[in-house]
């Protein structure tokens, strides 16, 4: 059999498995779910970040700065994440359930201009039209779920962003990359990168390489296969190669991470729960299996060396490096691994208790001479969602940027950004206030410069107690000294995952 149909094949069974009639019939909904979040909203501010939408658009709205934005930062930073969460009173119960919404921040001289606008991924404007949820979700049971066709059925395209050759793209986990228009951010729709490739899964952490194309993953195997889909796409946006790497465990994995000669998966072990429900209800980690980890040479997509160590979870991951026959990855890891199956979950239900928003960064050294693999403890924890300059050298540890948890916070999330150097013993913080959350800040380096860590961290903000979002910019060198500039909209928008920094 060739590979493009092995490919086509493979997706058709995968998708079949994953959903199977027992799997889309829920249990009635508890009735009054959105009224309850609504009663916990009006005495917990900070529980709009999780709040649903019920426009299809925001803005345009623009905010003045205040303090003054370095004059070579010019751009627009995209971000995705979920928004439209509740629908005829049935709401939600897992953050990663909601419809994705993509945010512009245009920053100028001027002020900043801020707009944002609903993925109209098929789900959304099918569920629009019928006044409810229709399709199955990701951890939340949908009564009534109607079957789906494929995985675009139920795209949320909800994650992330990324630009390609100047196309813009919002990503999820399980599901196709869907284009957008980068200035109206209207959907133009979903992407088949060639044609037998069509709904097999692009993930929401593509990496990019030094000479500007894209590696990303497919993760077959959460759909009731076995595998991964490897991506490479040009800086052109044409695909270059898809292959199948075949994994000897079903496992899960949200990202990953790359050096200049190495792709690194680590595949968490899982099983399935007894019973019905959704992907996420029924997932139970196995703590007593080991991490297994594939290391994939960039020439040979299709083949992995794979290694063993101690179970870990993780959603995302900071650099890897490589040197004298070493790879060091660094990862943010959930202590709690039953927890960590759905992050905020107590905000999701109105609850002003528990949190989800922190873990521990840990090293894992991969030896490849003689085939170990260990963790190694930072002794730094609180932070998530780690980006770092990717100019760094390929031979070396890079300045890792991170919301954290800092001091005094009245919600049970992110109130900070760090800029860590744990390879120095370095680590600076900027703390935004009790009452601020504070989500993933872009490392954007100074247009002409080319050491590594030359640039600003560009980072948005809630400050629910006053009824606003915002957006700051630092100087990425010293980030302890606070923002350089920061603006605030007349609105709240919901938190949410991941974006992209587009310069002019």
């Amino acid at each position: 059999m060739d590979r493009r149909r092995f490919l086509r094949d493979l997706l058709c069974g995968a998708t079949a498995a994953a959903l199977a009639p027992a799997l889309l019939r829920g249990h009635d909904a508890l009735a009054g779910e959105s009224a309850a979040f609504a009663r916990g909203l009006e005495n917990t501010p900070w529980l709009a970040g999780w709040k649903s939408v019920t426009s299809e658009t925001l803005g345009p709205a623009t905010a003045a700065w205040e303090g003054r934005l370095p004059r070579e930062l010019a751009g627009t930073l995209y971000r995705n994440g979920p928004a439209w969460t509740e629908r005829a009173g049935f709401r939600y119960e897992h953050w990663f359930d909601g419809d994705g919404m993509v945010h512009g921040w245009r920053l100028g001289s001027q002020g900043v201009a801020h707009r944002a606008r609903m993925v109209a991924t098929p789900k959304f404007v099918r569920e629009q039209k019928a006044g409810r949820f229709l399709y199955p979700a990701a951890g939340t049971t949908v009564p009534d779920a109607q079957p789906v066709r494929n995985n675009d059925d139920a795209n949320t395209a909800n994650t992330s962003v990324v630009s390609i050759n100047g196309r813009l793209f919002a990503l999820c986990e399980a599901g196709s990359a869907f284009e957008l228009d980068p200035d109206q951010l209207s959907t133009l729709g979903p992407v088949t990168w060639r044609p037998d490739l069509a709904s097999i899964p692009f993930s929401a952490h593509p990496l990019r390489d030094r000479d500007g194309s894209l590696w990303n993953f497919g993760a077959i195997n959460l759909m009731g296969g076995n595998g991964l889909v490897i991506w490479h796409i040009g800086a052109d946006g044409a695909l270059r190669s898809a292959d199948v790497l075949e994994t000897p465990v079903r496992g899960y994995l949200h990202a990953f991470a790359m050096t200049d000669r190495h792709l690194i998966f680590a595949l968490a072990p899982f099983r399935f729960g007894e019973g019905q429900g959704a992907f996420f209800e029924r997932l139970r980690f196995q703590p007593d299996q080991p991490l297994r980890i594939a290391v994939v040479d960039k020439d040979t997509p299709a083949q992995a060396r794979w290694f063993e160590t101690d179970f870990s979870m993780i959603y995302h991951y900071g650099d890897a490096f490589e040197r004298a026959g070493r790879i060091v990855v660094r990862a943010v890891q959930h202590d709690d691994a039953a927890d960590a199956r759905s992050p905020m979950r107590a905000a999701m239900n109105g609850h002003a208790h528990g949190g989800g928003g922190g873990g521990r960064l840990r090293e894992l050294h991969l030896d490849l001479r003689g085939g170990s693999a260990r963790w190694h403890d930072t002794g730094i924890g609180g932070i998530e969602f780690p980006l770092f300059d990717a100019r760094t050298a390929g031979d070396r540890a890079a300045v890792l940027y991170a919301p954290a948890i800092e001091g005094d916070t009245a919600a049970p999330y992110f109130n900070a950004v760090c800029a860590l150097d744990p390879a120095r013993g370095r680590r600076q913080v900027h703390r935004y206030g009790r009452d601020i959350l504070a989500e993933e800040h872009m490392f954007v380096p100074r247009p002409g410069s080319r050491r590594a860590g030359e640039g600003w961290l560009v980072g948005t903000l809630l400050d629910a107690a006053r009824g606003r979002s915002g957006i700051a910019v630092l100087d990425a060198e010293r980030v302890g000294r606070g923002p350089l500039a920061q603006a605030w909209l007349p609105y709240t928008v919901p938190l949410g995952f991941h974006g992209h920094f587009v310069a002019d």
